[in-house]
């Protein structure tokens, strides 16, 4: 079957540009991942992954309580003296990795 119709999409620059990147590596073009989806949304009929909301929310401030806000507190300097932490950098660095 020939490929005659056009889809456009506005999507945020950065996505679009780490998706590049990654289906590059791949070797896919972008209108194949996009092809690919599509015949997935059409195979499973639905969306052809999870979709779900993050079980650990970032905490909001204003929502704590003052027994809340210091057992996070107590948590995040228990991460730190385990070193269970990741540097600000190294996060950044494994960002621009994808």
């Amino acid at each position: 079957m020939s490929k005659s119709s056009a889809i456009y999409a506005r999507v945020e620059p950065e996505i679009k540009e780490q998706a590049e990147r990654v289906l590059s590596r791949l070797g896919i073009p972008m209108s194949n991942a996009i092809s690919l989806f599509l015949h997935q949304v059409v195979l499973q009929k639905g969306i052809p992954f999870s979709m779900k909301l993050p079980q650990n929310a970032p905490l909001e401030f204003s929502s704590l309580s003052e027994e809340r806000f210091d057992a996070e507190i107590e948590k995040g300097f228990s991460d730190l003296n385990e070193g269970r932490v990741v540097s600000s950098e190294r996060v950044a660095e494994n960002m621009r990795g994808l």
